[in-house]
């Protein structure tokens, strides 16, 4: 049996259950999908998707990326995108998701400081990069591990770094290097973003946000657009909306009192600007997911929607 054909089988044992399979590893969730996805809305927490069998596209403005069996997506900050998925009950789309662990990123960069050569690249928050021979076979390791409880338990962690040091020095390893050293204009906008996440629910507004990054409302403006390719009000209302669709999936709460538990004053305006971004009513919405997804119990590690 060769890598990848040893790969699947992993991941189909890991990720016996559409949706969301929890791990040993509270950062690690292994995802399957019997079924195709075409255009979802998507917010991804920053985290690292590495896809088995399958194939997955985002689309960003005029950008789109793919992440499939040779290639893995990694974003650095919260990106609203759209995604679509290949995938069929003989054929699923497997994926290993590993929600970014910033403390073990930055024990890497530091010890990658002792060896130079590394060229650093434009910060980027979301990117694709083809998967090379190093990656693949440390992926296999780690699965490997997941697949045995106690192995999981005592090496997973380690593996889990083996992949970040692969990812961080790989073909854009400098674009992910540059993000998390939060420097320069990228490090602003990324305060901002951490202010949408931490207070949605709360007024805000884009001179709010823009004294968060202490910039210029011009200047965080275009420099918002460059690494989010949408604008801060737009995004404050997506990550609002995703924010709203969990609650109700999760809680079991009204469209009502969800639209008031992340800031909205007007029911009949949350109404209107969920059908518009999701191309369904709240109720609706939130049938069509129950039927199409498994979700985990929220825990530290929830991601903003089920369908990475």
């Amino acid at each position: 049996m060769d890598r990848t054909d040893r790969i699947i089988e992993l991941m189909g044992s890991l990720a016996p259950v559409e949706g969301y399979n929890l791990s040993a590893l509270d950062d690690v969730r292994f995802l399957r999908s019997n079924q195709p996805l075409h255009r979802v809305p998507v917010l991804y927490d920053p985290g690292i998707v590495i896809v088995c069998q399958g194939r997955k596209r985002g689309y960003l403005g005029d950008e789109v990326y793919l992440y499939d069996a040779q290639h893995y997506l990694v974003v650095s900050v919260p990106v609203p995108f759209t995604m679509e998925t290949d995938a069929s009950e003989a054929e699923p789309m497997l994926a290993v998701y590993l929600r970014l662990d910033f403390t073990l990123a930055a024990e890497l960069m530091v010890a990658l400081d002792d060896f130079p050569g590394l060229v650093d690249a434009k910060p980027r928050g979301m990117y694709s990069s083809p998967m090379d021979e190093s990656l693949s076979e440390s992926l296999l390791r780690f699965l490997e591990a997941m697949h045995v409880p106690m192995d999981a338990h005592i090496l997973g962690r380690a593996l889990m770094r083996e992949i970040y040091y692969r990812i961080l020095t790989g073909e854009q390893g400098g674009s992910m290097r540059a993000a998390l050293n939060r420097q320069g204009q990228f490090g602003k906008v990324a305060r901002a973003i951490r202010k949408i996440h931490g207070c949605y629910d709360q007024p805000l507004d884009v001179e709010t946000l823009a004294s968060e990054a202490m910039m210029s409302v011009p200047s965080f403006h275009a420099h918002f657009r460059t690494v989010t390719d949408t604008s801060p009000m737009q995004y404050l209302k997506s990550t609002r909306l995703h924010q709203a669709r969990l609650l109700m999936l999760r809680n079991d709460i009204t469209a009502a009192t969800a639209c008031a538990k992340v800031g909205y004053e007007s029911a009949s305006q949350f109404s209107r600007e969920f059908k518009r971004f999701f191309g369904r009513t709240p109720q609706e919405e939130i049938q069509w997911m129950k039927r199409t997804y498994a979700l985990p119990a929220p825990t530290s590690a929830s991601i903003y929607v089920s369908s990475h």
